[in-house]
This record gives structure tokens, C-alpha cells and sequence, in this order.
């Protein structure tokens, strides 16, 4: 069961990079209805995996793997945590400006949004790429038992 959670846990990362990318590929050029719809799906694709990836790294830590002491004792993985909530709240705006572009999507036009919010979430996502490497730093370090506290 363990190797199965572990599967679940990196098809959800491989996920949510891919959604990340999918999101940064898009946003990246000139803003058309379609464009915008890809992006709304690719942002609902990365929120569903983020979501898959916690709850089932959860289940790992409580039920599987080392056990909840040994992690709680893992300055990798607390940084790990730390930096996967922090992304998550950081992702809102996006999040939320995406959504705003439904009325104009459902009535066949491209949404209007002003170049700055465009940069902001461009930046966003930069951040959130940047973030998900050093997550895997984290996790690596993680795995071979560096800064454990126990």
C-alpha cells in the first residue's frame, strides 16, 4: 500500500508541474478566448492536483513511511511543507483573476485584463516554478536524512 500512496504522490507532483507549465506556456503570449479557457483548465487541473498531492503526502506521513515523528523532526520537510502552503496561498490570485474571465468566456469574447495583473501573474507563476524546484531540493534532502533533528 505504501508503494501505491507513493505512486499517487508523484503522478499528483508530475501533475501539477505539468499544469504549472501548461499555465506558463499560455499566460506567456497574446490573450485569446481560447487561450483563456486553457488556462482556466489548466489552473483547475494544477488546484486538483495540489490538492492530491497534500492530502495523499498527508496519509503518507500519518500511515506509511517513516511516521509523523521522524518528518516533524525534518527541517527539509517542514521547509518542504512551509514553501507547498506558501505556493498554494500565493496561487489565489491567479486563481481568483482566472476566474473573473468567466462572464466574457461564456459570452464568446476574450477578458480584458490589464497588463499589469498579466505581469503579477506571470510572476506568480515564475515564483510558483522556482518554488516547485526547490521543493524537490527539499524533498531530496529529505530522503537522504539530511537535517534531521531526531
Amino acid at each position: 500500500m505504501s508503494s501505491f500512496f507513493a505512486f499517487l504522490h508523484h503522478v499528483a507532483a508530475f501533475a501539477l508541474v505539468a499544469a504549472l507549465s501548461v499555465e506558463f506556456v499560455l499566460i506567456k503570449g497574446d490573450l485569446t478566448a481560447a487561450s483563456a479557457r486553457k488556462v482556466r483548465l489548466a489552473d483547475l487541473a494544477l488546484g486538483a492536483s495540489a490538492s492530491t498531492l497534500l492530502v495523499v503526502g498527508f496519509l503518507r506521513v500519518f500511515f506509511f513511511e517513516k511516521g509523523a515523528s521522524y518528518y516533524f523532526h525534518s527541517v527539509p520537510f517542514i521547509a518542504k511543507l512551509s514553501l507547498f502552503v506558501l505556493l498554494a496561498l500565493v496561487s489565489i490570485y491567479p486563481t481568483i483573476v482566472f476566474q473573473s474571465w468567466e462572464k466574457a468566456l461564456k459570452q464568446g469574447r476574450v477578458p480584458s485584463v490589464d497588463p499589469r495583473k498579466l505581469r503579477a501573474i506571470r510572476t506568480v507563476i515564475h515564483l510558483e516554478l522556482v518554488g516547485v524546484v526547490l521543493i524537490m531540493l527539499f524533498a531530496a534532502l529529505m530522503a537522504h536524512g539530511v537535517g534531521y533533528l531526531g
